[in-house]
C-alpha cells in the first residue's frame, strides 16, 4: 500500500493526521482469544440477555424472573416471528428501500405503516425511526418547520427522562429552548402547562400512559395547545391501545411511540423500533421514508418509494431523513407480530397486563413500607415508593430471583422534580407473560425476609447507651 500511495512509511503515510488526534500507545484490548473460547464467552454474554419462560423459573436459582418497565417489557414473542424475519432474504438485503425490485420488503413496510395508522388513528406513518426517543425529538423538529415557531418546545415531567435527554440533545444548536413542566403528583397539572404555552410555543409532548404508568388527562391537554396554535404531540404505547383511546381521537397532531413491545425481546439497550405517525397535513415535513402502493404499467400491484428526502437527493439542510435501513428488520418483526397478534390478540395482552400490574400492585403494597407513589389512575405500570430508599428492595429482589425496576435514582441528576424524592421510587410492571404464582412468591420472599428484611428497622429504636 506503501508503494502505492507514494509514501515511504506508516508515518509519512499518517502524516496529514494532526499528531493531536493520534493514539501513540496500543489498543486497550485484552488478549485474543482462541475461536473455542471465544464461543464460550459469547455464550456467557448471551445467557445475560436471554429471557425465561415462566416453565423455567427456579425460585432462587440462576433463572431471572421479569417484572422490569421504564419503557421496554418482556412480553412473549411468539416464534413465528423469529421465523419470519430470519430469513436469509430479509436478512441478507443491503438496503431493502433502495430497489423497487424487493418488493417483498416495500410490501411488509407498507403494511407496518398501516398497521401503525391503524394503531394511531392517523392516515400517515413513516417506515421506520430508531427508537422512541428520536421519534419524540422527530416531531417536535417537525412541529418547528411546520409552525416557523423557534421560541420553545414543551415536555411535561411526565415523559421518559431518556427521551426528554434526546429531546435536549437534538435541540441544542437550534433556537428552540426546551421547557419542562414539573409533574410531582405523577402527572399533568393542565394549568401549569397552559400557563407555559406562549405565542411562540412550537410543540407540546406528553406521554400517555405516561413515564410513571399513570394516564394523563391527555384531550384537555391536547385541547390547550390546539388553542394555542401549538403542535400536540403524543408518546404513546402500543400496547395500551388495546385498550385506551387512540392519538388521533385524543386530539393530538403527532404520535411517536416505542415498538419494542410488538415482536422485539429486550436484549439489553436495543436496537429498539420508533413508531412515528402524524395527520395528513404533515405528509411532505414527515421524517424518514414513506412506501406506497401502486399499479405498473401491465395494472400490476406493486410497492415504491413514494417519499424520502434524503440529503442525496436535496439540500442536507432540507433533509428529514433521520432513518436506518437496518430498522426495516424491526419494523418486519412488528408487522409479523401484530399482524399475528390482530385486533383481538393486542386487546387480551393489553387487558392481562392491565390486571396483572394491578395485582402486582396490591402484593407489593403489603410489605412493610412499600405503597404506591401517587394516586392517579394508572394502566399496566405502576411506580412504588419504599420508605428508606429503593435501592435495598431492588438488591432483595433480584438475590431471591426477580428483576425489577427501573429505580428513578439510574437516572442521572435534575431528571425529576425534588418533590418526588426519586431516591425512594422505582417501577414495576406485569406483562401477560408473568403468572399469579410468580407475583406471589416475588411478595413472598420479600414478606418473609424477618429480620433481614431490606425494609426493616436494624438497630434497637431510642436505644439508650
Amino acid at each position: 500500500m506503501l508503494a502505492e500511495t507514494g509514501a515511504t512509511s506508516i508515518e509519512d503515510l499518517l502524516a496529514q493526521i494532526p499528531a493531536s488526534v493520534r493514539l501513540d500507545r496500543p489498543l486497550n484490548l485484552p488478549a485474543g482469544l482462541c475461536e473455542s473460547e471465544l464461543q464460550r464467552h459469547v455464550a456467557a454474554l448471551a445467557e445475560r440477555n436471554r429471557p425465561r419462560d415462566a416453565a423455567d423459573f427456579v425460585h432462587g436459582g440462576g433463572d431471572r424472573v421479569c417484572f422490569l418497565g421504564g419503557g421496554v417489557y418482556d412480553h412473549f414473542v411468539p416464534a413465528a416471528v423469529d421465523a419470519i424475519a430470519g430469513r436469509g432474504e430479509f436478512y441478507t438485503a443491503y438496503t431493502p428501500y433502495q430497489a423497487e425490485a424487493s418488493q417483498g420488503s416495500l410490501q411488509a413496510f407498507f403494511e407496518f405503516q398501516t398497521l401503525v395508522c391503524r394503531l394511531t388513528g392517523f392516515t400517515v406513518a413513516n417506515a421506520s425511526l430508531y427508537e422512541g426517543g428520536s421519534a419524540a425529538a422527530e416531531a417536535a423538529l417537525l412541529a418547528i418547520r411546520e409552525t416557523r415557531r423557534e421560541g420553545r418546545v414543551v415536555v411535561l415531567g411526565s415523559v421518559h427522562p431518556e427521551y426528554r435527554q434526546t429531546l435536549a440533545t437534538l435541540l441544542e444548536n437550534l433556537p428552540a429552548d426546551v421547557v419542562t413542566v414539573p409533574c410531582p403528583d405523577g402527572v399533568a397539572d393542565v394549568a401549569a402547562v397552559e400557563a407555559a404555552l406562549t405565542d411562540d410555543t412550537a410543540a407540546l409532548i406528553v406521554q400517555h400512559p405516561n413515564f410513571f404508568g399513570n394516564l394523563e388527562d391527555a384531550e384537555r391537554l391536547f385541547a390547550a395547545a390546539k388553542a394555542n396554535g401549538t403542535v400536540s404531540v403524543q408518546v404513546f404505547d402500543p400496547v395500551s391501545l388495546g385498550l385506551l383511546k387512540n392519538p388521533a381521537a385524543l386530539g393530538a397532531d403527532i404520535a411517536v411511540g416505542e415498538g419494542q413491545s410488538l415482536g422485539i425481546p429486550m436484549q439489553y439497550g436495543g436496537p429498539y423500533l420508533g413508531l412515528f405517525a402524524c395527520r395528513e397535513s404533515f405528509l411532505r415535513k414527515t421524517p424518514g421514508r414513506l412506501i406506497g402502493r401502486t399499479e405498473d404499467a401491465d395494472g400490476r400491484e406493486c410497492y415504491v418509494l413514494a417519499l424520502q428526502t434524503r440529503e442525496q437527493h436535496i439540500r442536507r439542510g432540507k433533509a428529514t431523513s433521520n432513518i436506518c435501513s437496518n430498522q426495516g428488520l424491526l419494523a418486519l418483526r412488528a408487522t409479523v407480530h401484530l399482524a399475528l397478534l390482530g385486533p383481538q390478540g393486542l386487546r387480551e395482552v393489553a387487558d392481562l397486563s392491565v390486571r396483572k400490574t394491578h395485582y402486582l400492585a396490591d402484593r407489593l403494597c403489603e410489605v412493610e413500607g412499600v405503597s404506591q407513589a401517587f394516586e392517579a389512575p394508572y394502566l399496566r405500570e405502576v411506580c412504588l415508593r419504599v420508605q428508606g430508599g429503593a435501592g435495598r428492595l431492588l438488591t432483595a429482589a433480584r438475590t431471591a430471583g426477580f428483576d425489577l425496576g427501573p429505580a428513578l435514582s439510574r437516572f442521572p441528576a435534575g431528571s425529576f422534580c425534588d418533590e418526588l424524592r426519586a431516591d425512594e421510587l422505582l417501577l414495576v410492571a406485569a406483562t401477560e407473560r408473568r403468572t399469579r404464582e410468580e407475583i406471589d412468591q416475588l411478595a413472598a420472599a420479600l414478606t418473609h425476609m424477618g429480620s433481614d428484611s431490606p425494609l426493616r428497622r436494624g438497630e434497637p429504636l431510642l436505644a439508650v447507651a
